[in-house]
């Protein structure tokens, strides 16, 4: 992100792809060749050196995320938030099932850069899907035991501070004019959020960007920035952080490497312009492999 000037930016607020999660692959194949030849491998490898081969596509889908983090750390100013929205993810490979707990990664990277871990956010989705008596749906051998396995239906918000506490002056007016109700914090600061996901009815590609919902992204907007701020979201998506900042009299910055969003984003954006917005979209070459 090197048009971003360091110490510019006040939140970083994102949902990047998730490492595992089928639909992704493809994304953080396109974006290191090294993932794409270790997925190739996979299937014609020995047995005994396939669960070496999924840990190495493990941990290269993060060693790309983690750049990602880095570059936020420089551009965040002193008491900057960084705010990401991510999911653990469940998969058969190698004919075993198994738990990929990005979350933790994602704290032990964003502390080896120098972040301070706040308290996470839980949030528990409602869900569509068929359910037993309104109790979710489970995974493996219904009620025999031992063999079932707990659903993951919540997803992590991780919290990450750059240095200390950010500086206010005394009385500061945008600061005081952002300020949230008891009602709002009550609910705000709690640590477990029940709220319905978002659902894509479009196409793949839509699908593919699984938008969180504006709620959460209107949430952490005003928990964490004041109005005036900048805001960055690295994994546009669909633009709903950007759409949500400028509703709240935040500026943002976004990226987005799918080309094809665009069309998507302006929509999305567009529903916030008028005569004190504007968006300016610029279009770079994607740097070699």
């Amino acid at each position: 992100m090197s048009e971003i000037a360091d110490n510019s930016i006040h939140l970083m607020l994102t949902s990047p792809p998730y490492p595992m999660i089928q639909m992704w692959d493809n994304q953080f194949c396109q974006t290191d060749q090294k993932i794409k030849t270790l997925w190739n491998k996979l299937s014609s490898a020995s047995t005994s050196s396939k669960t070496d081969i999924v840990k190495q596509i493990y941990d290269l889908m993060h060693e790309n995320l983690t750049k990602t983090w880095q570059e936020t750390y420089r551009v965040l100013i002193e008491g900057g938030i960084a705010a990401i929205n991510i999911g653990d993810a469940t998969r058969r490979l190698n004919n075993k099932f198994q738990l990929f707990p990005n979350h933790s990664r994602i704290i032990e990277a964003c502390e080896k850069i120098g972040f301070t871990t706040l308290p996470y956010i839980l949030w528990k989705k409602l869900t569509t899907k068929p359910h037993y008596k309104g109790k979710g749906a489970f995974l493996g051998s219904g009620f025999l035991p031992p063999n079932a396995y707990v659903t993951l239906d919540c997803e992590f918000i991780l919290l990450f501070r750059k240095g200390n506490l950010r500086p206010f002056p005394p009385n500061d007016p945008p600061r005081y004019e952002s300020k949230f109700t008891k009602e709002q914090r009550d609910e705000w600061f709690s640590q477990i959020w029940t709220l319905k996901g978002t659902r894509q009815t479009t196409n793949e590609l839509e699908r593919r960007t699984a938008a969180y919902p504006t709620e959460i992204t209107e949430r952490l907007i005003k928990m964490f920035s004041i109005k005036g701020d900048t805001i960055l979201d690295p994994f546009l998506g669909s633009g709903t952080t950007m759409k949500t900042a400028t509703q709240n009299k935040r500026h943002c910055i976004g990226y987005e490497i799918e080309e094809n969003m665009l069309p998507i984003i302006q929509k999305t954006v567009n529903t916030t312009i008028n005569e004190t917005t504007s968006i300016q979209i610029t279009k770079r070459q994607q740097q070699p492999l």
